[in-house]
């Protein structure tokens, strides 16, 4: 078993798993962070993206065992407190991108990931950090638009906790 004490979308949590659970199941079955997806289970489609102290971790393959102490933000924590979404999930709103919408959790949480380190990417930079995301629909270029939208909306509402931030 491992016991487990970290902070989701702000929020301190503790519980027991049993060992070698990957983090997409605690947060799916134990924290009910649904929205948080179950692609491949190997890492390789990006469904299942979180922000791990603010970088991109695929949950499916991510042992829980390792987020004792640090801090976890799901699709589900990105909007503000009185629910004015996050630029990005604004632009995605405004382009019209999903189309199934399954793999929208993970597109959004890397596009988040990638405009809290570069706030004006241009294609060849939206390619490159997105080249982990599938999206069986096709929706691309209607992702790419909608990344230089947000970009344009201010990336600045939203950065990513880190663990030295946290500590201060």
């Amino acid at each position: 078993m491992a016991e487990l004490s970290f902070t989701l979308n702000g929020q301190a949590q503790s519980l027991t798993v049993d060992s070698g659970t990957p983090l997409l199941w605690v947060l799916r079955e134990h924290l009910a962070m649904t929205g948080t997806k179950f692609g491949c289970g190997m890492g390789l489609c990006g469904a299942c993206t979180v922000h791990l102290d603010g970088n991109p971790i695929r949950s499916c393959s991510y042992p829980a065992e390792f987020v004792s102490g640090r801090h976890i933000t799901t699709i589900e924590g990105l909007a503000a407190k009185d629910d004015t979404l996050h630029p990005v999930q604004q632009a995605w709103l405004e382009m019209n991108v999903p189309q199934c919408g399954y793999c929208q959790s993970g597109q959004i949480m890397s596009a988040v990931a990638l405009l809290a380190t570069n706030q004006s990417p241009n294609d060849a930079d939206i390619d490159a950090a997105m080249s982990g995301n599938i999206c069986r629909c096709g929706t691309y270029p209607r992702i790419r638009k909608a990344i230089h939208r947000a970009a344009e909306l201010s990336v600045q509402y939203y950065q990513p906790v880190t663990n030295a931030e946290a500590e201060s």
